[in-house]
């Protein structure tokens, strides 16, 4: 039985478009130390994988410098990847057998105050950006603010901007007033690229069943993080404790609304040197081990879920399905290529 369900599991993820939507190479341009890892994506069965340009306080310079090292070594490695600025192109990726790669960026700071970066980034391969990173910036407050001032005026204009250029928003890192005030204000589907449940760990950055219902009630989903800091107590182990935190979520809104962005850090000792410079983007601080689910858990993910009795239809959805719907959808509806 136990081999039967892992050939059922692997023949899934080889049907199934799987889309890991948030990942983080080394944001050092010009070294490439790293990025042939990515083939581990690829050998583990992912059909697209969303790399982060940048988060926090970088400055608009140091995002494009990273979307064009990116760009230009996805473009010397493209027989097994694919960079992807279209809805379109994701299907192409697949069927030449190449893992499809867009980017992601955490937090307004990137556009500093001109609001036409966005629609460029757009063009560049960004699928989403988050509002804020843990702090305050110009557009609203983080989920490590001790006080939410909201969505700003400033703010308003980005949600606006990035609805019409068909870039997705989202509120992972986000503080839980200003994401409720941008869900109202967006006319499209938002996400949250990789938050995980407080119901199931609280921690703040970890989202309440509200927002989850909130997020869903708008058509848009939650993807859940494989940083074992965030799912549970110190040394648990991290598939069953996933496996808890999308439950949790399908359980609550439907295998509609639930993704996976695993935010697998492929440079963990960059993550720690930075964690240890900038202490105030997470008070009381994260330890030294950081755990994250890796991509080659996808296999026993899938597994999981199976042996929750998800049917091969709804794990689908999680795998891949409902990320293709909402930022494939958004991308589709105001920019067609």
């Amino acid at each position: 039985m136990v081999g039967e369900m892992r050939e059922r599991a692997q023949d899934l993820i080889e049907r199934s478009f799987v889309w890991d939507n948030h990942a983080c190479m080394p944001l050092r341009y010009g070294d490439e130390t790293f990025l042939p890892e990515l083939a581990r994506a690829k050998e583990s069965g992912f059909s697209a994988v969303t790399l982060n340009l940048g988060f926090g306080d970088q400055a608009p310079e140091e995002h494009l410098r990273m979307a064009a090292w990116f760009r230009r070594w996805l473009r010397q490695h493209n027989r097994d990847f694919m960079l992807v600025t279209s809805a379109q192109e994701l299907d192409k990726a697949r069927r030449t057998g190449r893992v499809a790669v867009l980017f992601d960026i955490e937090g307004a700071v990137a556009i500093g105050d001109q609001l036409s970066l966005i629609e460029m980034y757009r063009d560049l391969g960004v699928t989403w950006m988050l509002l804020v990173y843990n702090r305050s910036n110009s557009v609203g407050s983080g989920c490590m603010d001790e006080h939410d001032g909201g969505l700003t005026a400033f703010g308003r204009e980005v949600v606006a901007e990035m609805n019409r250029v068909g870039m997705t928003l989202c509120l992972s890192h986000t503080g839980e007033r200003t994401a409720r005030e941008a869900l109202d204000a967006s006319a499209r589907p938002m996400i949250f690229s990789h938050s995980n449940c407080g119901a199931v760990f609280p921690h703040p950055r970890n989202i309440s069943d509200d927002m989850i219902k909130a997020c869903a009630a708008r058509g848009g989903v939650v993807g859940i993080n494989g940083l074992g800091n965030f799912l549970g107590e110190d040394g648990a182990p991290l598939v069953p404790a996933i496996l808890r935190h999308i439950d949790h979520a399908v359980q609550l809104v439907g295998p509609r609304h639930v993704g996976l962005g695993l935010d697998y850090v492929y440079d963990q000792e960059e993550l720690r040197e930075y964690l240890r410079s900038k202490p105030e983007l997470f008070p009381g601080g994260l330890p030294d081990s950081l755990p994250f689910v890796a991509p080659e858990a996808l296999p026993d993910i899938v597994e999981g879920m199976l042996a929750l009795g998800y049917s091969d239809d709804d794990v689908a959805l999680v795998l891949g399905g409902n990320w293709l719907r909402v930022l494939g959808g958004n991308w589709t509806a105001t920019h067609p290529d």
